[in-house]
């Protein structure tokens, strides 16, 4: 299948890097205009740089974080002067605090919650209008299955995930009468920055790719998940051929999840 994106645009937050790099890539390739957001210039250059390679439409770089309010409205507001409209709203800005919660202070958790479920919630604020008056729009929360299975010592991350997957949910019921459409895509184990970050902690004299070896193990499918597959499935939710999908909590984890 030939998946389809001209004419729409998108913003993907946490754009620069790993999924959402990916996810850029897929878009842009498939005929979309796309908006990166993220917060290092640097990084972001370097991103729109490999995403204009294989684009077919404008792509755009724009510094902002996504926890602070005043910043998605500007990241919104340069977008909208760029692109003129937001058809495909993709919420993968994250990060994964975790720990036993009793050491959990405050700040750990509003922090966990500002980047990602208020993130959520204020651009869904602002791009939920236009794609109801177009009378088209898909929004795509990025989620991990901890978010329906959380593990101990997974907390704020599982829970703040959990969150946004009962946003979506409640989300996709407003959207249906107005054809947009929202879900949410839970990963497992995919080879990102984050499994690097993670090798660099964890990895004693391990090779990276034995580390990435020994991570895929505990998965059905024998090995980890790579970042275009998961863009692959990404890009079919943002087009025309995902047009009776809504409302659900997608697994690409290679069957890792305990929780369909």
């Amino acid at each position: 299948m030939d998946i389809r994106l001209n004419g729409r645009s998108a913003v993907i937050t946490g754009g620069s890097k790993g999924l959402g790099l990916a996810m850029a890539e897929r878009f842009a390739a498939s005929g979309a205009d796309v908006a990166i957001v993220a917060r290092s210039p640097e990084t972001l250059a370097e991103a729109k740089k490999l995403i204009q390679k294989g684009a077919k439409g404008k792509v755009a770089a724009i510094s902002a974080d996504v926890s602070k309010a005043a910043d998605i409205r500007r990241a919104y507001d340069q977008i909208m002067s760029e692109f003129g409209k937001i058809d495909i709203y993709v919420n993968n800005a994250g990060q994964s605090i975790r720990g036993p919660s009793e050491q959990l202070t405050d700040e750990m958790w509003q922090s966990d919650l500002d980047l990602k479920l208020f993130a959520q919630i204020r651009f869904c604020r602002l791009i939920f209008p236009q794609m109801k008056e177009r009378r088209w729009g898909r929004i795509i929360s990025v989620l991990n299955i901890g978010a329906k299975a959380p593990g101990p010592d997974s907390a704020p991350t599982s829970v703040s995930r959990a969150a946004q997957m009962a946003f979506t949910k409640a989300l996709s019921g407003e959207g249906a009468p107005h054809n947009v459409l929202v879900n949410s895509l839970h990963v497992g184990v995919i080879v990102s920055d984050q499994i690097v970050r993670r090798h660099q902690r964890e990895g004693a004299n391990v090779s990276l790719d034995d580390f990435i070896a020994q991570a895929g193990r505990s998965v059905p499918l024998g090995r980890m998940g790579r970042a275009e597959e998961f863009a692959n499935v990404a890009c079919f939710l943002a087009s025309d051929a995902a047009s009776y999908v809504t409302g659900c909590a997608i697994n690409v984890d290679g069957g890792r999840s305990p929780v369909v």
